[in-house]
């Protein structure tokens, strides 16, 4: 019994992982100024009547520090990808030519770093959510748990304890991850 709870725990503490890991990859998506496949990456393209990731349906390459090249396969997606590139929330004006797509990444200045900064904000509020969602669902097994005579009183309080406990430490590496990504934006 004991066993299970602690199997939850750690299902838990890999969920709460799984949040930052999702929140660290949205970072990269964040531009410092320099061109990065990871930018567009996590763009999602209306392709074949779904929602595709960009690097299922073309070829993203950084052939120099301030251009990103994407080589779309199907030349019916060319524009579909286009669209996708412009209605995403990254600032930048791609450039068709052919089934080629090129993206010029200009100069942060000091009003798109501040703009960044509150994306950034935003994706680790949501993160932090969804920390403090995984940690509603393992109170509410505790609960259940001591409810069904799994765990006595004093069982549930100590994984009450360590749940809260994880989630803390979650949120901290979270709010690390921002103020580390709000440094990297804002440099000079």
């Amino acid at each position: 019994m004991a066993a299970d709870v602690q199997a939850e725990f750690e299902d838990l503490k890999r969920r709460m992982q799984s949040a930052v890991a999702t929140l660290k990859g949205e970072f990269q998506g964040l531009r410092t100024g320099r061109a990065s496949a990871n930018l567009v990456e996590p763009v999602m393209v209306d392709a074949y009547g779904a929602h595709m990731p960009l690097n299922q349906v073309a070829t993203i390459n950084v052939p120099e520090p301030r251009m990103i090249s994407i080589q779309v396969w199907d030349k019916g997606l060319v524009v579909a990808v286009d669209k996708a590139l412009r209605m995403s929330s990254l600032g930048i004006n791609p450039i068709v030519e052919g089934t080629s797509i090129r993206i010029p990444i200009p100069e942060l200045n000091q009003e798109r770093r501040v703009e960044l900064t509150k994306l950034a904000a935003r994706y680790a509020e949501q993160a932090r959510i969804a920390v403090r969602n995984v940690r509603r669902d393992g109170m509410d097994k505790l609960k259940k748990h001591e409810k069904d005579h799994v765990l006595s009183e004093d069982e549930h309080r100590s994984w009450a304890d360590k749940v809260q406990g994880l989630t803390d430490e979650t949120v901290k590496q979270v709010d690390a991850s921002l103020a580390a990504k709000e440094k990297e934006i804002m440099q000079v």
